[in-house]
């Protein structure tokens, strides 16, 4: 296990796991549905870090947050999870502050995904940031930054044709069934779990393949009954899916639990099935394959999978890049700028006091003196100073540090409250 060394102060952290090092069956061990992440907040938030995201899709898992050591965020999410922190750091990867900034943006913009171009994690990244706000561990900046990969992704999307052909594994599964199914507009397709990814699979199989024998269940009725509603689909209750394996031809399953939920003894098919496993964890248990009649493929194979618009999608990666960049600058810029802020927030009020001061004493000594004429022109010439220091501090970047503590100095402030 790596060293842990305290610093000083907390920086911005990512860490995580993906397709790129991590099988399936690895990554499956640190993966994270609602109730272990709303757990991992809490625990965060217990030892005293202030912002933290998770999130936990078919191609990674990463924590973002504010810590000493990117260790704590690293057993963190070993405890809570059915990995090892060897297992973890044998296959994860860690960034820091600026290079942290720019993996999230990459990954925003589908650029680190197993499929070129796929967007799904930005609805991810938004639903996990909400849950972080809701238990009270988002932060200004983590909140500003999602906002701005998500501000990135829409641009790349609109701007670019980087999200062509093939980019989702929902999209992927379906091209796969189309190839390896003959006249599947007549086979009878089930689809176990209606999740996202389930959800997903389901629209693409109406938009390509014509099927009209597409079945639903889902362990809650009522989610596969909502789908149903949409798609104009039959739902079977859960305890009807042995029933409806054996007459399926193709078997989709995408339940998200965090343990196989079809093995070997549930299927009784005299008849080729093909089942396809979009879940992380693995959700369909190896040892179906031991069965001569069933043809399995799991998900990380079909990211593998790539159609002929792949080339096309690699040449507006540069363009994608420069979108990152321009959204990445004005981040940066604004936080430069807020490094700033509790400073000219502590000099306008100090000089409001003394203006206030001035305005009273000239009250007492002059007759008929104007006070409210008297406190816009003060007003006016305090807004006027304060914008002169806060100009100064944000273009002489290289002196910066040195202008802000004689400002502190001069006029005795406390800007520390202002943090």
């Amino acid at each position: 296990m790596k060293e842990f060394k305290e610093s000083t102060n907390p920086c911005f952290y990512v860490v995580g796991i993906s397709h790129k090092k991590a099988d399936a069956q690895l990554r499956g061990k640190f993966s994270l549905d609602n109730e272990s992440k709303t757990k991992l907040l809490q625990r965060a938030k217990s030892v005293g870090i202030d912002s933290l995201v998770a999130t936990s899709t078919c191609n990674r898992t990463e924590i973002y947050g504010f810590v000493r050591h990117p260790l704590e965020l690293e057993k963190l999410l070993c405890d809570i999870t059915k990995g090892s922190i060897n297992e973890f750091q044998s296959v994860s990867y860690v960034y820091k502050s600026s290079d942290a900034i720019h993996h999230m943006f990459r990954v925003g913009a589908g650029l680190d995904s197993q499929i070129l171009g796929d967007f799904e994690i930005i609805s991810q990244l938004k639903l996990s940031a909400k849950i972080s706000k809701k238990h009270g561990v988002l932060n200004a900046f983590v909140e500003r930054l999602i906002n701005a990969v998500i501000q990135a992704s829409k641009r790349i999307k609109t701007e670019t044709k980087l999200s062509s052909g093939a980019t989702s594994v929902s999209f992927a599964s379906v091209q796969y069934i189309k190839k390896t199914i003959q006249d599947i507009s007549s086979k009878n397709i089930l689809l176990f779990g209606t999740g996202k990814i389930g959800r997903n699979t389901c629209e693409n199989l109406i938009k390509h393949t014509k099927n009209k024998h597409l079945t639903l269940i889902n362990r809650t009725r009522d989610k596969a009954d909502k789908i149903a509603g949409k798609f104009k689909v039959l739902v079977k209750d859960y305890s009807q899916l042995q029933e409806e394996i054996e007459k399926s031809d193709v078997l989709i399953v995408a339940t998200g639990a965090q343990n196989p939920t079809i093995d070997k003894y549930l299927i009784q098919n005299k008849k080729p099935l093909l089942v396809l496993d979009l879940s992380i964890p693995k959700n369909v248990d190896e040892n179906v394959r031991e069965l001569p009649m069933v043809s399995l493929v799991h998900l990380d194979r079909l990211s593998q999978i790539t159609d002929e618009t792949l080339e096309t999608r690699k040449l507006f990666i540069p363009i994608a890049e420069a979108i990152i960049t321009e959204i990445k600058n004005d981040f940066e810029c604004w936080v430069d700028n807020r490094k700033f802020a509790p400073t000219i927030k502590a000099l306008k009020e100090k000089l409001e006091v003394f203006a206030s001061a001035e305005v009273e004493s000239q009250r007492k000594k002059t007759n008929e003196f104007n006070e409210a004429q008297a406190e816009v022109i003060s007003a006016k010439i305090v807004q006027k100073i304060t914008n002169h220091f806060a100009h100064h501090l944000k273009d002489d970047a290289l002196s910066s540090k040195n202008s802000l503590e004689l400002i502190k100095e001069v006029f005795q402030l406390d800007s520390e409250k202002y943090v």
